[in-house]
C-alpha cells in the first residue's frame, strides 16, 4: 500500500477540523470573580446582522435556503474586486490563532506572508498554535494581563476553554455597535456571512463579541472508498442490515470496512443520526428539552455499533487511532471509511487522486425510517479583537472584511493561493494549481481562514464530476438532517460541570462498543448523568430557548 505524506494528511486535517469534538463555546456561569452575568436569559439582545450577499461569482448550481451550498464546477473567469481600498493603516498588528499546518516560514522568507501583508496595509506577527496545544496555551492567553492580548484571536471550537464567555465578555472588545442589525453594512464581507452562522455563535450577556467562521449545514460525514463499498454490494436505498452486511463483507485480511479515531465513540454521531436519533439536544413544541442520552434510538445505535465491533468491521484500534492516522489508513486503503466533516471533501479529492474515490455515504435506514444526518454548528469557532480606541477597532474589523472576501474575488484568490505565477499556475480550466512553493507558503500553514472566511462553496479545482456528485448527496441529506437545538445557547450547568458529564457518557459509549461494558452500564451512566446535573443543564436551556425565541 502506497504511504501518505504528512503534508497531505495535515492539510486534510486543516480542510476538515480535525473532527474535533465540538462543544457549546459560548457558555459560560453566571457570575464569577471573573465576568459578569453572561447568560442571555432576561437581557436586552442585539439585533443579529443585517445578511447581504457579497458581489461575487454566480454559481453553476444553486444553493437552497435550507442549506444545500452553491456549486462552481469551473473556475470563474472574471474575478469581483471585494474590497475597494487598502484596508490597514500601515501599523503592526498581533494576531493569533489555531493550525492544522506545519510552523510557516517566518516573514521575511515567506512571499505568501508578504503578499497579504501587503494587501491589508499592516504588518502581521502571527502566532500559530497547534490544535494540541490549543487549549493550553490559550488558558496563558487567558490568564495573561490585559495589555499582552493579541490583537486578534481566534477562539476554535474544538474545546470548551474554562469560563471562556466569562473572559470574553470582559477582555475582548464589544462588537455589538459595530455589527449588530444595520451598522454590519459598513463591512459588506462579514455582512455576507450567513444568518445562521451568527445565531449558532450565539451572544454574550445579549451583546456580540465575535465574528463567525461560518460552516455548512451538513456535519460529521461518514466518507466511504466507494469502490471498496461497492464492490461489497453497497446500495443508495440500504437498511441498517444492508450496511452491516456490506460493512462485514468489504472486511477481511489487513483492510476493515470502519475506521475511527480515539475520541470519535467509533463513528457515534454519524450511526445515531442514521438511527433518527436527537443530536445532543432535541427541543419539543412546548420548549421541553431533552436529551439524545435518554433516547431509545440513541440506545439502538449504540448497541449496533456494538454489534458492528463483534462482527470485527472496525480496525482493531478504533479506540486509540488519532485522527491523522485514520486520515492516512483510510487513504492507503486499510480502513474503507471513516466519519469526518464534511469539508473534508476539499483535501479528500486532490489527496486521494489516484489511490481512490472518496464518496460521502448517504444515511442508511432503519426498520423502514429513513435515516438522518448529522447537522452541523454554523460557526466553527469565532475572531474576538482585544479592547482598543474606535478607530483601531474599525481598521481590525476592515483587515478581516477583507478575510472575508467571497468566493471568485481576488481577495479570495490570493488568500486561498497566493500570488499567481510563484504560488500558484493555471490550468486548461483557468482553476489555480498549487507550485512547490504554494506547497509550503499558504492559508493551511499561515491560517488567515481562522481569523475570518468568506461563505463556504462547493469547488474542487478541475474536478466538475466531484462537484456535481456532492450537490447531488446535499441535495439528498440537508432535508433529513438532525440539528442539535443547543446551539448558541448557554448553561450555566454545562460550562461547571459539561465537560466531567460528557467524559462520563463518552467513556462509557466507548468501552460498550469496544466490549468492556454492557448496555446495561450504559443506562446505569444515562441515570448519573441526569442527576449529577443533565436534568439541570436541559432546564438552563430551555430558558435560554425561550429568551432567544
Amino acid at each position: 500500500m502506497p504511504r501518505m505524506s504528512r503534508r497531505t494528511v495535515l492539510r486534510t486535517m486543516a480542510a476538515t477540523g480535525a473532527a474535533a469534538a465540538v462543544p457549546s463555546f459560548l457558555t459560560a456561569c453566571s457570575s464569577s470573580s471573573s465576568g459578569g452575568d453572561v447568560s442571555n436569559s432576561g437581557k436586552k439582545l442585539a439585533a443579529w446582522p443585517a445578511y447581504e450577499a457579497a458581489p461575487g461569482a454566480k454559481p453553476d448550481l444553486a444553493p437552497t435556503e435550507a442549506g444545500v451550498q452553491a456549486g462552481y464546477t469551473s473556475y470563474p473567469a472574471d474575478l469581483a474586486t471585494a474590497v475597494k481600498r487598502t484596508p490597514g493603516d500601515g501599523s503592526t498588528i498581533r494576531v493569533m490563532s489555531v493550525t492544522f499546518g506545519t510552523p510557516p516560514k517566518p516573514a521575511a522568507e515567506n512571499q505568501y506572508w508578504r503578499a497579504v501583508e501587503k494587501a491589508l496595509g499592516v504588518k502581521i506577527e502571527y502566532t500559530v498554535i497547534p490544535q494540541a496545544d490549543y487549549q493550553k496555551k490559550m488558558a496563558t492567553v487567558m490568564a495573561g494581563e490585559a495589555d499582552s492580548l493579541p490583537d486578534i484571536i481566534n477562539m476554535f471550537s474544538g474545546y470548551a476553554l474554562p469560563r471562556e464567555a466569562q473572559f470574553v465578555q470582559k477582555r475582548a472588545q464589544d462588537l455589538t455597535s459595530y455589527l449588530s442589525g444595520e451598522a454590519i453594512r459598513d463591512y459588506p464581507n462579514l455582512a455576507g456571512i450567513p444568518a445562521a452562522a451568527w445565531k449558532d455563535m450565539g451572544r454574550i450577556g445579549g451583546h456580540f463579541y465575535g465574528i463567525p467562521l461560518e460552516r455548512p449545514v451538513t456535519g460529521s460525514t461518514l466518507w466511504l472508498n466507494q469502490q471498496m463499498f461497492a464492490d461489497a454490494g453497497m446500495t443508495e436505498s440500504w437498511g441498517s442490515e444492508d450496511f452491516a452486511s456490506v460493512a462485514k463483507k468489504a472486511t477481511g485480511g489487513k483492510s476493515f470496512a470502519l475506521g475511527a479515531a480515539k475520541g470519535s465513540l467509533f463513528g457515534n454521531a454519524v450511526h445515531s443520526a442514521a438511527h433518527g436519533s436527537p443530536q445532543g439536544w432535541a427541543v419539543g413544541k412546548d420548549g421541553t428539552f431533552h436529551p439524545h442520552y435518554t433516547d431509545e434510538r440513541y440506545r439502538a445505535a449504540v448497541a449496533f455499533q456494538s454489534r458492528l465491533r463483534k462482527d470485527g468491521s472496525y480496525h482493531p484500534d478504533a479506540t486509540s487511532l488519532s485522527s491523522p492516522d485514520l486520515n492516512t489508513l483510510f487513504l492507503n486503503g486499510t480502513v474503507g471509511s471513516m466519519q469526518n466533516g464534511f469539508g473534508a471533501y476539499t483535501s479528500l479529492y486532490p489527496d486521494s487522486k489516484g489511490l481512490l474515490t472518496p464518496a460521502p455515504a448517504v444515511p442508511y435506514s432503519v426498520d423502514g425510517a429513513p435515516g438522518g444526518a448529522v447537522a452541523a454548528r454554523r460557526s466553527f469557532g469565532y475572531t474576538v479583537l482585544k479592547k482598543a480606541k474606535k478607530e483601531r477597532v474599525e481598521m481590525l474589523l476592515r483587515l478581516l472584511d477583507y478575510l472575508a472576501s467571497p468566493f471568485g474575488s481576488r481577495e479570495w484568490e490570493l488568500l486561498q493561493y497566493g500570488v499567481e505565477g510563484v504560488h500558484f499556475t493555471r490550468g486548461k480550466d483557468g482553476s489555480p494549481r498549487r507550485s512547490k512553493l504554494g506547497e509550503v507558503e499558504n492559508i493551511t500553514n499561515l491560517p488567515f481562514r481562522y481569523l475570518a472566511e468568506g461563505p463556504q462553496v462547493l469547488f474542487v479545482p478541475g474536478r466538475p464530476e466531484a462537484v456535481r456528485a456532492l450537490h447531488t448527496w446535499q441535495q439528498k441529506v440537508v432535508p433529513v438532517i438532525i440539528r442539535n437545538a443547543s446551539f448558541g445557547l448557554v448553561s450555566r450547568t454545562d460550562v461547571a460541570q459539561g465537560a466531567t458529564l460528557r467524559a462520563l457518557m463518552e467513556d462509557t459509549i466507548t468501552a460498550v462498543v469496544a466490549g468492556r461494558s454492557s448496555m446495561a452500564d450504559l443506562d446505569a451512566a444515562v441515570k448519573k448523568w441526569r442527576g449529577q446535573g443533565g436534568d439541570r443543564i436541559a432546564e438552563e436551556l430551555a430558558e435560554e430557548h425561550a429568551a432567544n425565541s
